[in-house]
């Protein structure tokens, strides 16, 4: 007898159908509700939701069926790339000449773990890459084979590498202080990146690479499949995956830049170079892991890192949604999502005057925006400002005239940019100078003194909190630009090192709160974490003028003794901004200290009065104590970040990321108090001085 036969056993088997239907069902409910949850709040409709794997398999062309881009096998479009940018490149690559391959020692590699330098290390594998790009590109429009045997030797060593990505990221591994194990693949940024560089470049040249030898190709293929697609789909443990945070969204962050820009890499790379058996799979998990980058992302499309990470985020999001609708003829597309056109308004809406952007976090003050990835977002989200954003960036960079300025060989990005270079200039240039602007899920507002005007003031001020990526200890801080220039500012990032991003993170100067235009309260600065944050955050604009308040009481930890402390900043528009803020402490420990950081020399006038002197602009501001019992007193902060470089005239400067915005030097202005008071009134109105009033209007 069968043993399904057996009548208790047949009943046992139907109560575990039924009881696994069940469960199967509840399973796929609770997923729905999980979804549209997330959905709801900002406006993201998952792809997982939207799309099975069987819809991704149907929607994928075959290679010899999908032409996104001229190659030598077709070089029909051609034409729409300006004559002038394909010389840039031919001339690029032949000041290349004979090409140099750098080695990539294991001392230079080890340089991170024994002295916490990144940047050498990553200085030669980025030109590596770079010099890739030119070259490929160059024999692209060339069509003459003079590349060749360069583009071969790069590729080689390339894969010869042990690792594609930088010693910075080996955490991944599990042995930050070791060389990479080549046994254990993993995958960060500049691998991801890598691998659709190569995968373009096979693309691309891939019939005059055969003629050579069909082993290059091959070999691309191999090493990207052992490197790339094998341990991503091998690997959800991966934090910038986001399955983390899917399984317990209330105890783990969402996930930053990371996600995007390496799903965005591997999918390009997938679609050139997968094999059939994993192709469809690897497709279908960049779209499972990028809903978990955009189900959590702030409705109002903020980017939490600051503008400078904008393009990594947000722009690395579009990459990936515009790719899937042009290799599916438009079956996998999510390029409607409201989202989306919130996300790439937000650089709009950073926006000050050319080059300066508002900055927050690790973003820099100096921020030079992609202008096809700007003129992208406003063709697939249907926004004309966007566009005019992106001409009148492309006029002031020369964008399109010459070699287009990306870095670490960004080949899918660059291929992107020249197939709307034709479009992209024959588009109106405009700046978006918007008057107001509030994003309430980041807490930030901004305020112009008149709309569509660079003229007088300008008012950056943020709440939040303390717990964002990139994030420094700057609840509350404010910046003031004056006629599109600054007057109080945030210093930046410097150049990364080991302790940027270890438990030292807050011993670099830049990140600690008294070192933005905050106070210090008992001698305690603000700490990192979500839990450090604004509360009561009221946004008030009006025609007159814009404010915004908060309470910075548990910005600070318990030992700064505050039972309150109300902040208010305000632009009166056209005329002053001023700040105030009322506190009430348990205890008086040390004296408080206002503290405001400006690139202007300030010189004290007397107790009540510094002058802020813009010698470039001709100009004075007066930063007045109107009620508190401080002393002001001036310190100058040296900024020593990168290497010394020396120039041909024999002076030398430094080539670190916050040197070559600033210079060599901040001021900070302490205002410190001068009595024991533990309850009360500080304010301040920062104006142009009266002598020049008559001068601005």
């Amino acid at each position: 007898m069968n043993c399904y036969d057996y009548v208790p056993f047949r009943s046992f088997i139907q109560r575990m159908r039924r009881a696994a239907i069940a469960w199967m069902s509840g399973w796929i409910f609770c997923t729905w509700i999980y979804f549209n949850a997330k959905a709801q709040h900002n406006g993201w409709t998952p792809l997982e939701q939207t799309y099975t794997l069987t819809d991704v398999q149907h929607s994928i062309q075959p290679l010899s069926h999908w032409h996104p881009y001229p190659n030598l096998a077709d070089t029909t479009g051609l034409y729409r790339i300006p004559f002038s940018v394909q010389q840039a490149y031919i001339h690029a690559a032949e000041k290349l000449l004979p090409v140099s391959w750098n080695p990539l020692p294991a001392t230079l590699f080890m340089e991170f773990s024994e002295n916490g330098n990144r940047s050498h290390y990553e200085a030669v594998s980025f030109q590596r890459r770079e010099q890739l790009a030119t070259l490929v590109l160059a024999e692209l429009f060339e069509r003459k084979g003079r590349f060749i045997n360069d583009i071969i030797n790069g590729i080689w060593a390339i894969c010869e590498e042990s690792f594609w990505g930088v010693s910075a990221h080996m955490y991944l591994q599990g042995n930050p202080h070791e060389l990479p194990d080549v046994a254990h693949p993993v995958i960060d940024l500049f691998a991801a990146e890598t691998a659709q560089e190569l995968a373009w470049t096979y693309y691309l040249l891939k019939p005059a690479l055969d003629r050579v030898s069909p082993l290059i190709c091959k070999r691309i293929a191999y090493e990207t499949t052992r490197r790339i697609f094998i341990p991503y789909l091998q690997h959800d443990d991966w934090g910038y995956l986001g399955f983390r945070w899917r399984a317990h969204p209330q105890t783990t962050e969402r996930v930053n830049n990371w996600n995007p820009w390496i799903n965005s890499n591997v999918l390009a790379a997938s679609w050139v170079l997968a094999d059939d058996s994993i192709r469809a799979r690897v497709i279908y998990k960049t779209m499972q892991s990028i809903d978990n980058f955009a189900m959590p992302y702030p409705a109002d499309g903020g980017c939490d890192e600051g503008p400078e990470y904008w393009d990594r985020a947000a722009g690395a999001l579009l990459d990936e949604l515009q790719l899937l609708n042009n290799a599916s003829h438009g079956k996998i597309n999510a390029l409607h999502q409201p989202l989306l056109h919130q996300m790439g308004r937000y650089i709009c809406k950073m926006y000050i005057r050319y080059p300066y952007f508002m900055n927050y976090g690790d973003a820099d003050a100096i921020y030079h925006p992609d202008p096809a990835l700007v003129y992208r977002f406003g063709k697939y989200t249907d926004d004309s400002l966007m566009m005019q954003f992106a001409a009148y960036l492309a006029a002031q960079e020369h964008f399109g005239t010459s070699v287009l300025p990306y870095h670490f060989g960004v080949l899918n990005r660059a291929l992107m940019a020249l197939s709307v270079l034709y479009d992209l200039a024959n588009v109106n240039p405009s700046q978006p100078l918007f008057r107001d602007v509030w994003l309430p899920d980041l807490q930030i507002m901004i305020a112009r003194s008149d709309s569509g005007s660079v003229r007088n003031f300008y008012l950056a001020a943020q709440a939040g909190n303390n717990g964002k990526s990139h994030n420094h200890n700057d609840v509350g801080n404010f910046i003031v630009y004056f006629d599109g220039n600054p007057v109080l500012v945030d210093a930046g990032a410097q150049t990364y090192t080991a302790a940027t991003f270890s438990n030292q993170r807050y011993q670099i100067w830049n990140n600690q709160s008294s070192y933005h235009n905050l106070p210090e309260i008992n001698g305690v600065m603000q700490q990192a974490g979500r839990q450090f944050r604004a509360t009561d955050v009221q946004y008030q604009p009006d025609a007159e003028k814009a404010a915004i308040s908060m309470d910075l009481t548990h910005a600070y930890p318990d030992s700064a003794g505050i039972i309150t402390w109300k902040r208010r900043v305000v632009l009166i528009r056209n005329q002053a901004i001023t700040l105030q803020d009322d506190y009430d402490l348990r205890i008086w420990k040390k004296p408080l200290a206002e503290h405001f950081l400006t690139p202007l020399q300030p010189f004290i006038r007397n107790r009540q009065e510094v002058i802020l002197a813009d010698t470039l602009h001709h100009r004075q501001f007066l930063l007045h104590l109107v009620s508190g019992n401080l002393m002001p007193y001036i310190d100058t902060v040296y900024i020593s970040d990168g290497d010394v470089v020396q120039l041909p005239s024999g002076e030398t400067i430094r080539n670190g990321r916050m040197y070559r915005i600033w210079g060599d030097h901040l001021y900070r202005i302490r205002w410190m108090q001068a009595d024991q008071q533990t309850h009360g009134e500080i304010s301040f109105r920062l104006t142009l001085s009266s002598a020049q009033q008559s001068d601005h209007p």
